[in-house]
């Protein structure tokens, strides 16, 4: 990323859909298990899905940061009502802070085609803020995904470089899905700094980052949460309470030292785990 490129992410936010935010989207850990569905339940009588598209995967880490490089362009875009986004690939990784190359392209590609294809279905577990309703069906993130490989001004000159490879970056153009889109526009959002996000290496701690960021939106400065309901809800496929601190200890320092949070606790009481926050004072 170019110095002003960085300049300018020290003062970008991000604004995401609360309701998408509290509900587990991406695969955080590379266990086959968890190449089956996502299946959560956030209260009684609710029930969330995440659905791979047959012959996909679930949506990983990088789909993870596409996610929210695409709500960050549609806030600066200032929130289209038809939802449409138009980019190149090579723009858009370079504001993820990612290396441009064929690999990361490619990658680019195919966790949009996800985010069309996956299906996220609810039963009362997400919440509406433009009809003030809960949902029972199911959606995806990106209703509309089209990706041309070559940019429309470059294409006559194309045959002059035959050792050109065809998977050569282009122009994308894609359609935040009615729901998501509608969330954000109504103000029902989770508000994320981008310097802090992309000072997380770490995807579970930016996944923490963003679930600390909804707790925040809903009034608190510290939250518990089990253990066991926090591993639901990010998700984790680890379950014994060893494994999991072993995996969120180093996303908390993370969070610590980027600012996120003050403080973070995991204690143990009457023979259950829970995680307790402490959040900082939100960067400006």
């Amino acid at each position: 990323m170019s110095i002003p490129a960085r300049r300018r992410s020290t003062s970008r936010t991000i604004l995401l859909d609360r309701s998408l935010e509290a509900l587990p989207v991406f695969r955080l850990s590379d266990s086959a298990s968890d190449d089956g569905a996502i299946s959560y339940e956030p209260a009684e009588g609710q029930r969330w899905r995440v659905l791979p598209s047959p012959g996909d995967r679930l949506p990983g880490t990088f789909d993870q940061d596409v996610y929210v490089e695409l709500c960050h362009r549609f806030n600066e875009a200032g929130l289209p009502s038809d939802g449409m986004l138009r980019f190149t690939l090579h723009a858009f990784l370079r504001s993820m802070g990612r290396r441009v190359d064929g690999r990361t392209y490619e990658q680019l590609r195919s966790a949009l085609s996800r985010l069309e294809h996956t299906r996220l279905e609810s039963a009362g577990a997400y919440f509406d803020a433009v009809s003030g309703t809960v949902v029972h069906g199911q959606f995806t993130i990106l209703s509309f995904v089209a990706v041309d490989r070559r940019r429309h001004t470059n294409r006559e000159q194309l045959p002059l470089f035959p050792a050109l490879p065809a998977s050569e970056p282009g122009e994308a153009q894609i359609k935040i899905a009615p729901l998501v889109r509608g969330n954000i526009a109504a103000g029902h959002t989770a508000i994320l700094a981008s310097s802090q996000y992309l000072a997380l290496s770490s995807p579970v701690a930016r996944r923490l980052y963003r679930l600390l960021e909804v707790a925040r939106e809903e009034g608190n400065v510290t939250w518990r949460v089990a253990l066991g309901a926090l591993a639901d809800q990010l998700p984790l496929s680890q379950r014994y309470p060893s494994h999991l601190q072993r995996v969120l200890e180093p996303a908390h320092d993370m969070l610590v030292g980027a600012g996120v949070v003050r403080d973070v606790q995991i204690r143990q009481h009457n023979r259950e785990w829970f995680v307790d926050y402490v959040l900082a004072s939100r960067q400006t």
